[in-house]
């Protein structure tokens, strides 16, 4: 690592320490790259454990979905009834430093711009670093979406999103609305209800269940359809989002019991609820926005990335206008063993890259 004039220089910077950061650190560490020499890893989060330091104390480990080890160390023994939050923060601290990743934080990245010699300037809260390549682990969990309805700044009661969802108890006696017909909504219906006066679940389109299995053909398929249209430009979706909710003993019993009547989406806001255009109106003290993330990737705005689809154009990891930088945890990638793949295939990408390009001197 060099220092000229406060700028640092480094062969890559990973930002974001969570699966897709830490996945690509460990791969790069495998490579023979260096951390704190060759690379540097930077994460604005105050502790390790990406997202899920910051979820739900109810969402126990044992509640958690396909959550796939990081490469070369397993999480092993873990107590399924302590929230996923301590179990994973604790298991990625543990990786860290197992492996010696060094990962710096609180970092908050600021903006990434084309540099001299054909190097990217990282400009952060920790000062600038100078690259030859990045890696952007980033995520969704700092960009929740709030939908826009109209009436919505009139509303007298509570609104909230899932990214800073309290658990089920703070809703006792109360009516809530929530609406979101993902995985996180039905899990938000389901424990809130014992607790609620009344809940109400509003979905833009029909949930779709999947009865079966969920295999490693499903999942395939789920990820092509994702990876599609990241490599299309557009927007991508999450793998979930396209494999649908899987139908659980949990989900049978909270359909039968009337918890996951859905509604469709409401036309407007009003102080006390929400109303359709048909005279239907639902009254609450509480609209919970289980309405998903959108990628971390503001810092990116200065280098244009983004193409006429509205996304960035991918192939793999490598973005197709710049192949310096790599989105992993990004589109197809979103997923935990996604995260992990992608962070070998970017890595061994990067280190051809770097063998290939000029050294500016």
């Amino acid at each position: 690592m060099r220092d000229s004039a406060n700028v640092r220089e480094v062969d890559v910077v990973v930002i974001g320490a969570g699966q897709a950061g830490l996945s690509s650190a460990y791969h790069l560490r495998r490579a023979g790259f260096e951390p704190e020499r060759d690379f540097v890893m930077l994460d604005h989060s105050p502790r390790p454990g990406g997202a899920w330091q910051f979820r739900w104390p109810s969402l126990t480990y044992g509640k958690v979905h396909g959550m796939h080890a990081l490469p070369g160390m397993e999480l092993t023994g873990a107590d399924p009834a302590r929230p996923s939050s301590e179990v994973i923060a604790a298991y990625f601290a543990s990786y860290e430093e197992t492996f010696d990743l060094r990962v710096r934080r609180p970092v908050d990245v600021r903006a990434v711009r084309e540099g001299d010699g054909w190097r990217l300037l990282v400009e952060t809260s920790d000062g600038t670093w100078s690259t030859r390549a990045l890696i952007n682990a980033t995520g969704t969990w700092d960009r929740p979406f709030w939908p826009r309805y109209p009436g919505q700044e009139t509303f007298l009661g509570r609104q909230l999103h899932t990214a800073i969802y309290p658990g089920p108890e703070a809703f006792r006696g109360q009516r809530v609305i929530v609406v979101g017909g993902g995985a996180s909504g039905t899990q938000h219906l389901m424990e809130i209800a014992p607790y609620a006066a009344a809940t109400t679940w509003v979905t833009r389109r029909p949930p779709v269940y999947n009865e079966g299995p969920f295999d490693e053909n499903l999942g395939r398929s789920a990820v092509a359809l994702v990876d599609e249209r990241v490599r299309a430009g557009l927007p991508p979706q999450s793998v979930v989002s396209v494999t649908g909710l899987p139908l659980n003993d949990a989900i049978r019993q909270a359909r039968a019991d009337g918890v996951l009547d859905r509604l469709p989406m409401f036309d407007r806001i009003t102080p006390s609820g929400v109303e359709w255009d048909d005279g239907r109106r639902v009254d609450a003290d509480v609209i919970l926005w289980a309405t998903g993330f959108r990628p971390a990737i503001e810092h990116l705005a200065p280098l244009k990335l983004r193409g006429p689809g509205g996304g960035i154009q991918a192939e793999d990891t490598r973005v197709v206008a710049d192949p310096r930088i790599h989105l992993v945890g990004y589109g197809p990638s979103a997923s935990t063993i996604g995260a992990n793949r992608a962070g070998r295939a970017a890595v061994r990408d990067i280190k051809r890259l770097l063998a290939e390009a000029p050294v500016a001197v």
